[in-house]
């Protein structure tokens, strides 16, 4: 993910009332106005859950699940120390263009469906 996962605001009481689940589909919409969707491609949906895509079914829950090691870390980060901060940005963009970027160069060269 390049940069937080994003966190939708809560539903109003009318849009859980009124087509939740277009609605819920909406406050992802949100989120991804000024954001690619592409290079974060999951969402945590307050009071609700994760969501996460990808160009196939294998990549989404090949992004689902790296959304899930991720939020992991994270608790157990804070857990060693509540007062730990962001991979600077400088960094983050590092990590996440050397494999994802134009330039990719760490990983592998193909992807496989071995596990």
């Amino acid at each position: 993910f390049s940069g937080p996962v994003p966190v939708t605001r809560a539903l109003t009481e009318d849009e859980v009332s009124v087509n939740y689940e277009a609605n819920t589909g909406k406050v992802i919409l949100e989120c991804f106005r000024e954001r690619d969707p592409v290079s974060c491609p999951a969402v945590l949906v307050r009071h609700h859950g994760p969501f996460a895509w990808g160009e196939n079914a294998f990549k989404a829950v090949e992004n689902a699940l790296a959304l899930d090691i991720c939020a992991d870390l994270a608790r157990r980060s804070l857990a060693l120390d509540p007062t730990v901060e962001p991979v600077p940005a400088h960094l983050l963009h590092k990590h996440h263009s050397r494999k994802h970027g134009p330039h990719a160069y760490y990983g592998q060269s193909e992807v496989t469906n071995d596990y």
